[in-house]
């Protein structure tokens, strides 16, 4: 069934938090504040939350995720990827150097796409997947804000 059969959102489209559960939280805050440079909004040391451009990321003690959610989480997400978009290959390039000089995997190098892009994968300490991606039909806003265009 077309979405546009659909007579009302049930749900708005809209992500407000991502949450990464991890194994250790003082190694998880290592890379992605000693690595990445993010500054925590919030951090009680069971959890640190990140301000994003319109919504926020946790990086929860697994522990304490999973006694909230009442089971297991998988480790990482290799189904799925965070993705990072920049104005540049050059910033891609610069940016996966800097994560896995950081600790995070190199899961598949940056390299220009054949759509004409360019983009390469990490994962972090705990696994999670991220793509670091210039996408020269997407504009960023001065925000970071990425603009879907066709």
């Amino acid at each position: 069934m077309p979405c546009s059969l659909f007579s009302e959102a049930i749900m708005k489209q809209s992500i407000s938090v991502v949450t990464l559960p991890v194994a250790d939280l003082d190694r998880a805050k290592a890379f992605y504040c000693g690595g990445l440079g993010w500054s925590p909004v919030f951090d009680n040391g069971d959890i640190a939350f990140f301000q994003f451009n319109g919504f926020i990321v946790g990086l929860w003690n697994k522990t304490s995720f999973e006694a909230e959610i009442h089971g297991p989480s998988s480790p990482g997400a290799r189904g799925s990827a965070l993705g990072h978009n920049v104005e540049s290959p050059e910033e891609v390039d610069r940016l996966m150097a800097q994560a896995v000089a950081s600790g995070a995997e190199l899961v598949s190098a940056a390299r220009a796409l054949p759509w004409g892009g360019y983009s390469g994968y990490f994962a972090d300490p705990d696994g999670h997947l991220w793509e670091v991606a210039y996408n020269p039909a997407w504009p960023i806003s001065p925000e970071g804000y990425v603009t879907f265009a066709s």
